[in-house]
């Protein structure tokens, strides 16, 4: 897992433009909701890059790859974090929250279940 640091692309007397993901293609738009105490993923995708920015609310996100232990990072809103290929994560809400995903890979639509691997001891439970 991976924190992104969001600066803003352009800033003027309007506001700010802030740029979540540049020069790469995504495959799938998601809005997720979350009612408090609720527990989401526990999976992995093999093939797929996940983003996933707070719209609001707070979450728990833990997530375990092959080459470190098991990383628990509390998110709030305007947080933005990555979770790779391979790299098994679940989320809870904190809070009631609102998640936007952002996919790269085949875990898009109808093909969710394609690339996506259920954990046998869930991060979360």
């Amino acid at each position: 897992m991976e924190l992104i640091n969001l600066n803003p692309a352009h800033t003027d007397e309007r506001g700010k433009i802030t740029d979540l993901i540049s020069n790469d293609d995504i495959n799938a738009v998601t809005i997720i909701t979350f009612a408090k105490d609720a527990i989401r993923a526990n999976h992995y995708h093999l093939k797929t890059i996940q983003w996933n920015y707070v719209i609001s609310g707070e979450v728990l996100l833990v997530t375990q790859s092959k080459d470190q232990g098991v990383v628990e990072t509390y998110l709030k809103k305007g947080d933005f974090a990555i979770t790779k290929e391979g790299e098994s994560h679940a989320l809870k809400g904190i809070t009631e929250a609102e998640v936007l995903i952002l996919t790269k890979g085949p875990r898009a639509g109808t093909d969710y279940e394609n690339d996506t691997f259920r954990l046998k001891s869930p991060l979360i439970s």
